[in-house]
């Protein structure tokens, strides 16, 4: 097996493995973080009904005049402030956080720092 697929799969194990635990309820969902080589996305979601209450991504047309010439942990903290101000406006001030089976590290951490100073609890 190649290390690439290896690693990838050992992360998608350690995310099964956390989200027996991890579960989003309607006063405390979800907040989960998916990051590719070049994108990062966060959604808050309410796993009872399986529903996605909030998303942002570095994808995202709203936030493309924010991301110019951001990449990494900048992008990073730019889409955790503002899933912190959907996740605000939908009533929502405690999450649990996801991070997928990365490590807190990097871009995740910088994700999850933002949110913390916009205003979400976790």
């Amino acid at each position: 097996m190649d290390k690439q697929r290896e690693k990838r799969l050992k992360r998608q194990r350690r995310h099964r493995r956390v989200r027996k635990t991890v579960l989003g309820t309607p006063e405390r969902p979800r907040l989960s973080v998916y990051r590719s080589l070049r994108y990062i996305y966060a959604q808050i979601i309410d796993d009872t009904v399986s529903r996605t209450l909030a998303s942002a991504s570095s994808l995202s047309p709203d936030l493309r005049p924010a991301l110019a010439n951001k990449r990494g942990r900048d992008a990073a903290g730019v889409v955790g402030k503002r899933i912190a101000e959907k996740a605000l406006a939908h009533g929502v001030r405690a999450v649990v956080f996801d991070r997928g089976g990365y490590k807190y590290h990097g871009c995740v951490k910088a994700l999850a720092e933002a949110a913390r100073e916009a205003g979400l609890i976790f």
